[in-house]
């Protein structure tokens, strides 16, 4: 994501339109792919980003200045993601739609309705498997770069919770990559 001078973020936070053009045009692509890494669906990241610029726009005069304009970013996109998902989980659920859920085969944990051929495909179907604060903390981490004290503050949740998440979700990973038969590390 681009830098974002003080001096335009407190525009935008007066209503300045130009400012807050500024500020999306900045950091809408991050935000768009975060949204996609978390849903991994094109169509529910164009809406969670939506969501997301609604939510800063409504709120930027309330940004205080205690973390990055970044970090805060990140924090919006991450919750509004996790929001969003869940609510699609319900959904589902209430429609029964459970086409995108994995189901265990007698190979593993793929269903024998798509077929997975590489390393990326898998570690991918995976991700949908870990729950969704399980992987708002590893793709902050293997994907952003982000140190566990960064993803602390973004999640606003306790160190040792992001500690523990990702553990988890490692396990997970390795476990099923072991199942089939790869024991590649992320």
């Amino acid at each position: 994501m681009k830098s974002i001078p003080a001096d335009i973020i407190k525009q935008a936070a007066a209503g300045d339109r130009t400012s807050f053009r500024m500020i999306y045009e900045a950091s809408s692509a991050y935000v768009y792919h975060l949204a996609l890494r978390m849903n991994e669906n094109p169509e529910d990241a164009k809406e969670v980003a939506q969501e997301v610029f609604l939510k800063i726009y409504g709120s930027l005069g309330r940004f205080n200045y205690r973390s990055s304009f970044k970090t805060w970013v990140y924090r919006i996109t991450i919750n509004t993601a996790i929001n969003h998902y869940r609510r699609r989980l319900k959904e589902q659920k209430i429609r029964g739609e459970w086409h995108w859920v994995q189901k265990r085969d007698s190979h593993g944990i793929f269903s024998d309705e798509v077929s997975w051929n590489d390393k990326s495909r898998i570690r991918d179907a995976v991700l949908r498997g870990l729950s969704p604060e399980q992987r708002a903390c590893i793709l902050l981490r293997e994907m952003e770069g982000l140190n566990y004290q960064e993803i602390s503050e973004v999640l606003s949740i306790k160190l040792n919770t992001v500690r523990t998440r990702i553990k988890r979700a490692r396990e997970k990973i390795l476990e099923a990559m072991r199942k089939e038969g790869i024991d590649d590390e992320m």
